[in-house]
């Protein structure tokens, strides 16, 4: 028999432990061969964003109201230290909004139809900031609507990542796909956004927000209700008296 028939009779019975060695080998040879093949099955592995935003694009459309805890994070890199907020998000479409805040308490965001009113007495008592509602913002009545309503059109989507967010709904788990989102125009306030999205219900638990200042704003939703309605007092406000309206 000769050796080149010895030796493939006995390359089969090596199994893949022969194969294993010999990438093994291969990579050690030629590490940047090596790291090449590692991003390149990480690539393959990588789930297809568009498939859970058109979910959640198609679960969104079904939301006539959602009512939600909030936990609000900015984190402006000029001052440093985050700046935490709490309350209750309301929203009912197409375009009423509302952000009643408990920490600080007495501050309120709402957008009734017309105008987005900013009411925040604990840093700026005395005055009420009214203007016409944007198309999109990161405050305007479609907080989560701009993420998921027609995102093919609007954005590249890139997979990052499952998550959880343990206690998300009243003390349960969960698991979401977090996608990160790049504007494909140049009016969005923003640069990027991330959002996780539950595999259970297809909403939107939580967003992150780069914004075109730099500033970074997160926010968290809890107990969310949907299509139970809003308070009508949720959607309106009444400039309490002694306050200015500032027009912008």
């Amino acid at each position: 028999m000769r050796i080149a028939d010895l030796i493939g009779w006995r390359r089969p019975s090596q199994g893949p432990f022969a194969a294993r060695r010999a990438r093994v080998q291969s990579a050690i040879r030629n590490p940047h061969s090596a790291i090449a093949a590692l991003g390149f099955s990480l690539a393959l592995q990588s789930p297809d964003p568009w498939p859970i935003l058109d979910r959640a694009s198609q679960t969104y459309q079904t939301v006539t109201s959602l009512s939600a805890d909030f936990v609000q994070i900015i984190t402006n890199p000029m001052i440093g230290t985050p700046d935490t907020t709490r309350g209750r998000l309301y929203q009912m479409r197409p375009s009423r909004f509302s952000m009643r805040f408990t920490a600080p308490k007495g501050d309120r965001i709402v957008a009734d139809g017309r105008f987005l009113w900013l009411y925040t007495p604990s840093t700026t008592p005395g005055q009420v900031i009214r203007s016409r509602i944007p198309e999109y913002g990161t405050t305007g009545p479609n907080l989560i609507g701009q993420f998921v309503e027609q995102p093919r059109e609007r954005y590249t989507g890139h997979y990052v990542r499952a998550d959880s967010l343990p206690d998300r709904v009243g003390g349960g788990g969960g698991t979401l796909d977090v996608i990160r989102l790049v504007p494909k125009g140049r009016d969005a306030p923003y640069s990027e956004a991330t959002i996780w999205v539950s595999r259970e219900d297809a909403l939107v638990y939580r967003v992150d927000i780069v914004e075109s200042s730099g500033q970074e704003r997160t926010v968290i939703l809890r107990n969310i209700r949907v299509n139970a309605g809003v308070p009508g007092r949720e959607l309106t406000f009444s400039t309490p008296a002694g306050v200015r309206v500032v027009d912008q």
